[in-house]
């Protein structure tokens, strides 16, 4: 298993804005990271790979030795659980599930997982990720 550190940080600017209008981009970017989990939970690997961000299906492809669709389905990524929070900042976002916290960010045919199986790793920054991009 390879285990990424992945840092947000975001400006107090953008947490202030969360809380506006977001015309359903909450909604859809909590489906995409339940989408790509649902996928490896039920052996999916193609599924749960057009799901992700180039950088992060190369990443998954690279470190697993194989392609996308297969390495995925190696990767320890937990289960999707329940919704708790889903925030959107701009281009990026963060949802967390019950044991993960997934982050995503818009390409042109919508939201695409950039990292998942995030848990904070000891202040509520810094997260340490089973699957992230470059």
């Amino acid at each position: 298993m390879n285990r990424f550190s992945l840092i947000v940080v975001v400006p107090a600017v953008l947490l202030a804005a969360a809380g506006c209008g977001d015309g359903g981009r909450r909604t859809a970017a909590s489906n995409t990271a339940s989408a790509m989990l649902r996928a490896v939970a039920e052996g999916d690997g193609s599924g749960a790979c057009a799901l992700l961000a180039p950088d992060t299906a190369d990443a998954v492809a690279q470190a697993q030795e194989t392609s996308c669709a297969e390495g995925v389905l190696r990767e320890d990524l937990p289960a999707p659980g329940a919704e708790r929070h889903a925030d959107v900042y701009g281009q990026w976002a963060r949802v967390r599930l019950d044991g993960d916290t997934v982050f995503l960010a818009v390409f042109p045919g919508g939201w695409r997982v950039v990292a998942a199986g995030c848990r904070p790793d000891g202040s509520d920054r810094p997260y340490d990720c089973t699957l992230s991009g470059r």
